[in-house]
Order: structure tokens, then C-alpha cells, then sequence
């Protein structure tokens, strides 16, 4: 069997957390003979189109983008080509221009899609998406949600809810480097102190802007990992109020952020808005037994982390509420190791790359030679 993946960017042009959660799906099903393609844009489709972990990362020319949505001529081909050869297609939402492509392309192949999340942010652009929209998810033959959570507050996912099952993302320890003692003590000996972690792109939902108003409410050393188009502005607010107790270290290598994940007293995550739909960052800190900190965002975050079994779940845009979460993990390191075991076990128990990859590979193949759904029409 033969499955072509087709979202807006991969490796080696981005590998955040859809791109990383591809990577995983395709990995997970290789070990059940499925092969894999991966379709997406590129302004330099020459030299993106690359094998990487035994698939094809293959590039449409990127023409020009739009409220983060990237556009391309070229993908209608180069859909058409590699869906001709693919038994399931699978595609990642949201990205308005692949359902464009689907529907003036159909692939005459069965189509899955994994419901990464709820257009959040474009309310406007949305209203005129929207015809699209469910003229894409009706036509598809099923929909993948992240967690139960997601499906149960999504107002368009219970439209679709008859056709949608739920496979939790799942990230594979044996992608993660074995940390040194040297890169280990070299950390150890910057960050002498407590202190928690956070990691991901800064991004306006990332919910960082309540957590540096946290670090003004104890001195608790607060790391911050990643990069994105809120830095300057965080990095601003910051040196303007002083806080000395909050280091941007940008993106790092993977070695250097398992190293700080091993380090850590506990992983904060303090996204605010539904646009963060279930948080890989979250599976890293279970994967390293290590309690979280979250906000209760009607989303997958509370499926990964469970108040009071693997961390604590606080009310959104509550800086009070963050720093008194790490105040208690900071004084109580017996119930900080429990939360961290019981972190470690829901990681094992839900969310292993291999899990993953069985539930897609039973999905695939109860799929696999089925007649495409045949509907292009959006629900009444």
C-alpha cells in the first residue's frame, strides 16, 4: 500500500509540530509495509525535494502566501502525478489551498484527513472559507481528531463527528539523542537553580506574553526555548520589566533540548486560544517523566496533561495561577515526582509513535480498496 501525505510544508523547509507528526505517521505504518510520499510547497522545490527517513519529500513551487496560507499552480499537477501512484491519499487541515486542489483534482483514491485544528484566528477570512470548507470535509471518507477533547468542542468536527474517529499524536523516543554527561553538565552548570521549561514557536496562542507576566510574580527561573514572530516583542517586555529570572535561548539543537528536558523541574505550556490543538510539546515533557503545567483550553493539552495525575491545569491568561503552579512544584519535590511518573505512564500508555502508527495503519487498510466517497457536497 502506497500513501501520499499532502500539507503545506515539510522538511526540509519546516519540521514543526504537523510536519513532525507526518514524519511520525509515516514511520509508525512502515512497519506494516505501507509506503509513504509527502507532498508540499517550497520556494526552492530543486532543492527540497529530498529522501529523508526512507520517503519522498516531495516540492511544489511556492507562488505567494496569504493569512499563512501558501498558494501554488504547480501543486495541481504535481497532486495529480503523485496521487495516480497512491492507494490513500491523507491530507492535513486546515490548509485552504489543498482543499482547493482536492476538489479541482479529485484523486479517485480513498482520502483521510487528520483534523489538526479549528481556524481560529481569520474569523473574517473564515466566513468566506467556509463554503470550502465543508465541501472539502464532506467529500472526504474519514476524519482523524487529535483527541476526544478537540472532537467534542469543535463545532465543525461534530458536523462531521459520524465519519471521525480519534487518534492521539505520538512521538518516537528513538528520534530523541542520548544527552552526554559533558552537554549535561554543561547545562547543569548554567542552570544551577529549579526551573521550568518552555518549548515551542513563539506564537500569538503560545500564551508566553502570560507567562512572562508569571515570572514577575516569583523568581523561579523560567527558560524559554524556540523562536518565532512574537520574540522581538517578548524579548521587549521583558528587558523593560526586568526579569532576570527569564532566559530566551532560541532554537536549539535536539541534543541541547533533551538536555534541558532531562534538567527541568517541570515543563510549562501556557497556551491560551484554541489554535493550539494539542501541544507535542506536552508528549516531550511526558516522554521525559517530567509534570506539566497547562491551560484548560478546551483542547487536546488537557487530554495530555490530566490535572493533579500529570500536572496541574490552570485557567487561561492567569499569571498568578502559573507561578503558584511552579511555586508548588518547586516546594514540593515529592508530589512534583509523582505528577513526573505519572506523566511517563500516559506517554507509554497514549501517546508512543508506535501506538500512532498501528491506529493509522488499521485505518489505512480498512480503507484500502474501498470506492471513493463520491459526495462533494457540503452538508445541509
Amino acid at each position: 500500500m502506497r500513501v501520499l501525505h499532502f500539507f503545506k510544508t515539510y522538511w526540509p523547509d519546516t519540521f514543526g509540530g504537523i510536519e513532525r507528526t507526518i514524519h511520525a505517521i509515516v514511520k509508525g505504518v512502515a512497519r506494516h509495509d505501507i509506503q509513504s510520499d509527502v507532498l508540499s510547497l517550497s520556494k526552492t522545490p530543486e532543492k527540497g525535494a529530498v529522501e529523508f527517513d526512507g520517503h519522498m519529500a516531495h516540492k511544489a513551487k511556492l507562488d505567494f502566501e496569504f493569512a499563512s496560507t501558501g498558494f501554488s499552480r504547480e501543486a495541481f499537477g504535481r497532486f495529480r502525478e503523485l496521487s495516480r501512484k497512491a492507494d490513500i491519499v491523507h491530507y492535513h487541515f486546515p490548509w485552504p489551498m489543498m482543499d482547493i486542489v482536492h476538489l479541482a483534482a479529485p484523486p479517485g483514491k480513498p482520502t483521510v484527513v487528520t483534523y489538526h485544528s479549528d481556524i481560529v484566528k481569520q474569523k473574517f477570512l473564515l466566513k468566506l472559507y467556509e463554503p470550502v470548507m465543508h465541501r472539502f470535509l464532506a467529500s472526504v471518507d474519514a476524519i482523524v481528531a487529535t483527541s476526544p477533547n478537540y472532537l467534542a468542542t469543535s463545532e465543525v468536527l461534530q458536523r462531521y463527528k459520524d465519519k471521525t474517529t480519534v487518534i492521539p499524536l505520538g512521538l518516537d523516543e528513538a528520534d530523541y539523542l542520548r544527552v552526554g554527561e559533558q552537554d549535561k553538565a554543561r547545562w547543569r552548570a548554567r542552570f544551577a537553580n529549579p526551573f521550568f521549561l518552555f518549548v515551542g514557536v513563539l506564537r500569538y496562542y503560545k500564551g508566553v506574553h502570560i507567562l512572562l507576566e508569571a515570572a514577575r510574580r516569583t523568581d523561579i527561573d523560567i527558560v524559554i526555548v524556540g523562536q518565532g514572530p512574537m520574540e522581538a516583542s517578548l524579548k521587549r517586555y521583558a528587558q523593560q520589566h526586568g526579569l532576570r529570572n527569564v532566559v530566551f535561548l532560541g532554537a536549539l539543537p535536539d541534543a541541547d533540548k533533551a538536555a534541558l528536558l532531562g534538567l527541568c523541574t517541570g515543563v510549562v505550556f501556557p497556551s491560551n486560544l484554541r489554535s493550539e490543538a494539542f501541544g507535542l510539546s506536552l508528549v516531550e515533557a511526558a516522554m521525559f517523566g517530567k509534570p506539566m503545567i497547562s491551560c484548560e483550553i478546551g483542547t487536546g493539552t488537557s487530554f495530555v496533561n490530566q490535572h493533579g495525575k500529570t500536572g496541574y491545569v490552570v485557567q487561561p491568561d492567569d499569571p498568578s495561577a502559573l507561578a503558584e503552579s511552579m511555586e508548588r512544584l518547586v516546594a514540593d519535590a515529592e508530589a512534583a515526582a509523582s505528577l513526573g511518573k505519572g506523566a511517563r505512564l500516559r506517554y507509554e500508555e497514549c501517546f508512543t509513535a508506535e501506538r500512532m502508527g498501528d491506529a493509522y495503519a488499521a485505518l489505512y487498510k480498512s480503507l484500502h480498496g474501498q470506492a471513493p466517497s463520491a459526495s462533494i457536497e457540503g452538508k445541509r
